[in-house]
């Protein structure tokens, strides 16, 4: 029952929106089919497929709200969710910012399904694994990875008569490399939403190089460097940044948007001018559902024109407060760039560092996004343009905002996938001056 058709999931909301006696009633209804494979130490350790489908009915007396869950669709089960989330409703304080649902809207369907995806097989996801295993097996590496892939559907309706249904596919690959010593390491991953442009087996051969020629890693003192930053190396860091988009935040002086006196710096120059960045749900690489979580449509949103910024996230809550319109939040983010690959920015560098990676980034300070966090699995010093010996991880305190006021040159958007980011993204490799490092890591 994971995946309904569009026919069956409307019939399933149509009872639940006509069973509530509430004043107004939303239902969601999502299902999917998500298979993986995990390997580490050279040696497929797990794998499986997970199934789940869940219903989900919120309903409103007043401004007082109610919400339920069940993944039971028999009558009786659909009859029980909804009395659930009215009773909870009649106990429910009042909500000072309830705002009713959206009223019916029209979506333009977005290419976010391939069937190739959705055949993944067993069979395919093992294939996948051994690519990885055996070419660091005959290198004398050390392989470890998970791949993930699966398929979903959306569905929603409710009682102003709104309805959306759409399916999607998606896979997810990483994979780290260690040589046998631990000195060594090297990383390579690629999210997609259709898997006929994976490549495993050039992939490996990205984390296995790194790897190999990471083990003699030489200390270099902290300080201010120009760096090289692979897409997944900046990604977190720019997904941290825009959860400071928010107009509420920045209108009540708690965002780095936020103007000293009060306001916000819509239509400011914050960034470099060669830094433009929108969202945009039918990107040919990174489509994404054409509605947000309430039900707005999606459509191309301009964030930041050559440095500007010209939008901030307003809650429909806070549009109606502020005099303003209410956009669906992104489902993607992208950000513009050149044609170089991250190998094309090196050769242009006199002294630099190569960063592969970023992990473990935290938040120093909300009014600045300063941000703290390590490198990891390949750190490489440049000089004259060519990689010339691996260098000790670095612990690293820089502001995105910052970091995107010292851009040097940007390479080619590729897309990224980031486990802590509501975001799909495409990200170009950036040459940047005076990226802070404050320490070294022993880690690898």
């Amino acid at each position: 029952m994971s995946m309904l058709t569009e026919a069956e999931a409307k019939a399933i909301l149509d009872k639940v929106i006509k069973l509530s006696t509430a004043d107004e009633c939303t239902a969601t209804l999502d299902g999917s089919i998500n298979g993986n494979i995990r390997f580490a130490l050279n040696n497929v350790s797990t794998s499986g497929v997970i199934t789940n489908t869940q219903l989900g009915v919120q309903v409103a007396f007043g401004k007082r709200v109610g919400i339920a869950t069940i993944n039971e669709f028999d009558d009786a089960a659909l009859e029980r969710v909804v009395r659930r989330a009215e009773d909870l409703a009649k106990l429910a304080p009042e909500n000072p910012e309830f705002m009713p649902a959206v009223a019916k809207q029209t979506y333009t369907p977005t290419k976010t399904f391939s069937e190739t995806t959705a055949a993944i097989t067993p069979e395919m996801r093992a294939k996948v694994a051994a690519a990885s295993i055996t070419p660091c097996k005959q290198a004398k590496l050390i392989a470890a990875g998970f791949l993930s892939d699966g398929q979903s559907f959306a569905a929603f309706a409710n009682s102003n008569g709104n309805f959306g249904y759409q399916k999607s596919t998606g896979m997810d690959y990483t994979c780290t490399v260690r040589t046998e010593d631990g000195r060594g390491s090297g990383w390579v991953a690629r999210n997609l939403q259709d898997v006929s442009a994976f490549k495993p087996d050039s992939e490996i051969q990205i984390a296995m190089k790194k790897a190999a020629e990471s083990a003699e890693a030489k200390a270099l003192e902290p300080g201010k460097y120009t760096v090289v930053m692979e897409p997944a190396a900046s990604a977190g860091l720019i997904s941290f940044m825009m959860g400071y988009f928010d107009a509420r935040q920045a209108d009540e002086g708690r965002s780095f948007l936020s103007k000293k006196g009060g306001g916000n710096k819509l239509g400011e120059q914050v960034y470099d001018p060669r830094v433009t960045l929108y969202a945009d749900p039918n990107h040919p690489e990174a489509s994404v559902l054409p509605w947000d979580g309430e039900g707005l449509p999606r459509k191309r949103l301009p964030i930041i024109d050559k440095g500007k910024v010209v939008n901030l996230q307003y809650s429909r809550f806070w549009a109606q407060k502020q005099g303003k319109t209410a956009d669906a939040s992104p489902g993607n983010l992208i950000m513009e760039g050149g044609t170089k690959s991250t190998m094309d920015l090196v050769k242009s560098t006199q002294k630099g560092i190569l960063v592969t990676r970023t992990w473990y980034i935290r938040m120093v300070d909300p009014q600045t996004v300063l941000l703290t966090g390590l490198t990891r699995d390949g750190t490489f010093y440049i000089e004259n343009g060519v990689i010339k010996h691996p260098v000790k991880n670095f612990r690293f305190n820089e502001s995105p905002v910052i970091m995107l006021n010292n851009i040097e040159e940007l390479g080619k958007p590729v897309r990224v996938g980031d486990d802590e980011s509501p975001f799909v993204m495409m990200i170009p490799a950036m040459k940047l001056r005076d990226f802070t490092f404050t320490s070294l890591s022993d880690a690898v």
